[in-house]
């Protein structure tokens, strides 16, 4: 039965859009109706699956760019189905060979085995999801489908089961709760002056912590200080563009770079681990809070009667409140480490923070040889003032 799954899926993959329903149609109803009966084929359908999604990772993709990719090409219950075979790949694995950024992926996407029995699997996902057999392995089908035509794509870190090295220094707690509470008090505020004077109280943190495990590592031995990584951050429509170009500024205001594949909905981020892991912290806090504040002014706009240039609003004011973002967000990590060298007495930490960026620019053009890069412009004059002035709004006080 193995067999026979495997090759319906080989010849689904040959299909383009034309023709790719009734090539569906065909296989699913094929399988369904297989003499070898509905328990053999889950139990071959789950070995499919679990193949299917262990190639995905060979070829460089992560459990949450899967599913991202799912959910912008596939339906819910498919999307579904694919977080399913997430999990009967991800079973195989010890927890502690699968680094902490897969295992919170997996949280994230609540990729857990809920079936008692790999031939109880069709039944049990075809009573959660109220599907007929035919409408089940359809959408088996239809989800291994897109999930074995991924493309090759640079792969980030070990793939699961391998030997993993935890990473350094990790974010001391303490400092990570703080810049999460800052973070959260400033998405909560009604008020743009205070969301900006908490969001760049966190980033002075940020580059004081990066700056502390900058030294820390210059001092290490070879063996022990880790080079630069890469992780990945989702970067999803609408206006996917400008918010790559958030990310982007927030990258490069702390010693990461981010190169944006715009077609896999995601950024690859490189950087050292400690900046990593703030960087997608301050990047998901100021996405909300433009998203807030850019809201409440397309409201606005709408009301003055301008509703058809409204996307054109909603985008220009994001492009211009990262542009703007990132001017403070820089702005406030020459300030910090100005202040660590002239107050503190640190001027150790200039050399060692260029050394630094130098590695991040050497592992961004090792991992991606052949970028592009283009301007983004506004098409609102409205809109780009108002996201200006949001950003500006979350300028920095006196602290």
């Amino acid at each position: 039965m193995l067999d026979t799954v495997e090759e319906a899926l080989a010849s689904l993959r040959a299909h383009g859009p034309d023709t790719l329903d009734d090539a569906l149609y065909a296989a699913a109803s094929a399988l369904a109706s297989a003499p070898a009966g509905w328990e053999a084929l889950s139990r071959a359908v789950v070995r499919t699956a679990s193949a299917t999604v262990r190639g995905c990772w060979e070829r460089g993709w992560q459990p949450a760019d899967v599913i991202r990719i799912a959910r912008r090409e596939l339906g819910p219950v498919e999307v579904r189905f694919a977080v399913a075979a997430v999990a009967a790949e991800a079973r195989r694995y010890a927890s502690d060979t699968l680094g902490a950024r897969w295992t919170a992926q997996l949280h994230d996407l609540q990729a857990r085995v809920w079936w008692d029995d790999d031939e109880a699997f069709l039944e049990g996902f075809a009573q959660r999801e109220r599907l007929s057999r035919f409408e089940t392995v359809a959408c088996a089908l239809g989800a291994l489908r897109l999930a074995a035509l991924l493309p090759r794509t640079g792969a980030v870190g070990p793939l699961p089961g391998a030997a993993y090295a935890r990473p350094g220094a990790p974010v001391e707690p303490r400092v990570l709760g703080r810049i999460r509470g800052l973070l959260a008090k400033a998405e909560s505020t009604d008020f743009p002056e205070e969301a900006e004077a908490l969001s760049a109280k966190a980033q002075e943190l940020m580059a004081r912590h990066s700056m502390d495990e900058a030294l820390l590592a210059a001092h290490a031995d070879g063996a022990a200080a880790d080079g630069p990584g890469a992780c990945r951050i989702g970067v999803e429509g609408p206006y996917e563009s400008a918010k790559a170009l958030l990310l982007d500024a927030v990258a490069g205001a702390n010693h990461c770079q981010a190169v944006w594949s715009a077609d896999h909905c995601f950024s690859t981020v490189v950087g050292f681990d400690a900046d990593l892991e703030l960087v997608e912290l301050m990047y998901t806090s100021l996405l909300v809070q433009a998203t807030t504040a850019m809201n409440r002014a397309a409201d606005a706009h709408h009301a003055g009667g301008r509703s058809r240039r409204t996307r054109d609003f909603r985008e220009s004011f994001l492009i211009a409140y990262a542009s703007r973002i990132g001017e403070r967000l820089a702005a406030a990590v020459r300030d910090a480490t100005a202040e660590a060298v002239a107050q503190e007495a640190r001027p150790e930490v200039l050399p060692v923070l260029a050394a630094r960026d130098l590695a991040v620019g050497e592992t961004a053009e090792r991992l991606f040889p052949q970028t592009t890069s283009h301007r983004l412009r506004g098409r609102d004059a409205d809109g780009w003032a108002r996201g200006a002035e949001a950003a500006d709004a979350a300028e920095l006080g006196e602290r």
